[in-house]
Parts: structure tokens; sequence; C-alpha cells
């Protein structure tokens, strides 16, 4: 096994720059690459950091995930819409939310091409892995995109398009996602269900958003957030001592499915105790519970010689980056 960072050149512009208030730090990538680049142990960053290969992602790699008829809309004059409900930008009152278009330097039309960028890092991601045993990718995540509708700051669900375009190509058949972001891998879990080429597993906050929202829709059909993962671990408030071990648990649990070719692991840095979004303060893990989380996966699938496809998934606030670097050392130095 090899070991390698994918560093997605202009993956998206600051959010900041579409009027978005969400408190993202702008740099969350470079701070990570800055405290891997002063680790001697690492050597030249040649031998671990890669930039994109050209892949892209079409609209009919969407189309394999989501409704045509929403993928229509990305794509033609209904997206603006699109992302002020992705994003929360317009509250029950019809006023602004975390929004401030007088700041804004970029359409919000222009963050779609962004999101595609992305698409095709979390794609590539997963190519990476297949060949190298591993890769990270400093991007990716948006495990809230659902069939036919995105949200939680999620326009389409990259995971799921990655592994249904590898599907596609004949490069996988089987896969598993693990997902480790506080929030619940709510529209993951809803595209894969009854599907046993694609087994979930949920590690998150027991309480709070997507799990808040009202189990049905308005037209009385049940709401897609309360589809249950193949395996889902809700931690409470005040049960951080027993996040790792639960999740030793599932990753056994895990375990007795079919074995996949690749996983896919979300690898949010929410659960950290620092933290700036206000939806993730019932979830508050120190950076060594973060950091034996990751280890935990890590080593769990090593030993069972999956390849291993890491999305940074969700973090906010301008120490969003610290839970990367230990973890990430620890896995590059592991060649074999």
């Amino acid at each position: 096994m090899s070991a390698v960072v994918l560093r997605y050149e202009g993956t998206r512009a600051p959010i900041r720059e579409f009027g978005i208030l969400i408190p993202t730090a702008r740099n969350r990538p470079e701070q990570i690459l800055s405290a891997l680049r002063a680790n001697p142990a690492l050597g030249s960053e040649s031998d671990w950091l890669i930039g994109p290969d050209g892949s892209t992602i079409a609209r009919a790699d969407l189309e394999r995930v989501h409704d045509p008829a929403y993928v229509d809309r990305l794509f033609g004059d209904g997206l603006e819409s699109v992302l002020v409900s992705v994003f929360e930008l317009i509250d029950e009152h019809g006023a602004y939310h975390r929004y401030d278009p007088t700041i804004a330097t970029r359409p919000l039309s222009q963050m779609f091409d962004g999101t595609l960028r992305a698409l095709a890092g979390s794609y590539q991601c997963g190519r990476e892995a297949l060949r190298r045993g591993f890769c990270f990718y400093l991007g990716g995540g948006s495990h809230h995109g659902h069939y036919a509708f995105g949200h939680g700051f999620c326009v389409v669900n990259d995971s799921v398009v990655a592994i249904r375009r590898l599907q596609h190509d004949g490069e996988i058949r089987r896969a598993w996602v693990i997902d480790v972001d506080a929030h619940k891998g709510d529209g993951t879990a809803a595209l894969a269900r009854g599907d046993e080429s694609i087994i979930t597993l949920s590690v998150h906050m027991a309480h709070g958003w997507p799990l808040d929202l009202p189990e049905l829709d308005a037209d009385g059909s049940p709401h897609p957030s309360h589809i249950p993962s193949d395996i889902d671990v809700p931690v409470a408030a005040g049960e951080e001592a027993s996040y790792v071990p639960r999740l030793t648990g599932a990753l056994e649990e895990l375990s007795r499915y079919p074995r996949p070719d690749i996983a896919y692991v979300l690898a949010g840095a929410d659960p950290y105790e620092h933290d700036e979004l206000p939806s993730t303060a019932d979830l508050r893990l120190t950076l060594n519970q973060i950091y034996e989380r990751d280890v935990e996966i890590f080593d769990f699938l090593r030993r069972l010689s999956i390849p291993q496809a890491w999305l940074m998934a969700g973090g906010y606030g301008e120490r969003a980056w610290e839970p990367y670097p230990p973890f990430l050392s620890h896995a590059l130095l592991r060649k074999t």
C-alpha cells in the first residue's frame, strides 16, 4: 500500500465570496498541508501530495444518483433557488439568514462549477485508492444530498456519485461508506437504501439536525432524512467517552457484510470540541479522540486490505483544520 493526499486545485471559491456567512475557514486545506510539510518524517511532498488528473463529472454521472428533474434545475434556471434552499439563505420569515448579498463578489450560480470540480475530486480519490490503497482528498463529503433535493450545504451526494461512476466503469462492484461526520449521513442512507452493493455506517449526534426534521413532509410522505443507515450509531451529548468503543463495535458489525472493493470514509472534523457551527454542539470530541477515531477506521480497513478513499466532509471555524495532520501523518507513514 502507498498513501497520498489529493489536493484538487481550484475546487471552490471561499464561500464568503458568494455572500454566504457560514463559519468556514478560508484556507483549511492549506493549513493542513503546512502542518504536514513541517513534519520531517514525511519527506518531500512529491512523495505524498498529488493534484488533479483531469477527471470530470458529467450530467449523466449525476443522473445515475439524482432525479433527472432535479439535475435539470442544477443545469438550468432553477440553480439559484436550489442554492438558496441548500445553504438556508432565507429563513421562514423571508429574511436573509447567514447571507449578505451586498458583500458578494461572485454570483451564486458560479458555486455549481466548484461543486462539479469537487465531485471530480471525490471520484479521482476513489480511483487513486483503488490503485494505491489509500487516498485522502482535501474536499468532498456532501452526504446530505438526496435523490430530488439537497440540504445541509450539500447540493448533490459526491460519495454516491463517485461510487456509481466506479460501478458503471466496471472498476468496483461493492462499496462501504463509513461516515463519522457530526451529522447523520441522511442522504447517503436514503440513496443506498435497499441496495446491497452500498453498505452505509453512520456515527453521529443522537439529536439535532437532520434528525429533528419532521418525520412527514407537507404531503404526508415520510421524510427521507429519517431513513436508517445499514448501521447507525447515535451518540448523545455527554457520551464522548464511549464514542471510539462504540465505533469499534460498529466496525466489527460492518465486517460481517460481504467485503467491498472500496470504502469511502467521510472524516468530518465537526465533532471536534472547537467546531463553530451551532448545530454540532452536542458532540465535543477532543483532538486525541478524533485521532483515535480515524486511526481505528484506517487500521480496520488496512487489516482487511480494503482500499480507502477519505473525504474531508464537515468542519467549521478557524480550528477546523487541526484534527487532520496527526491522522494523515499516521496514514502516510504506513507504506505497507
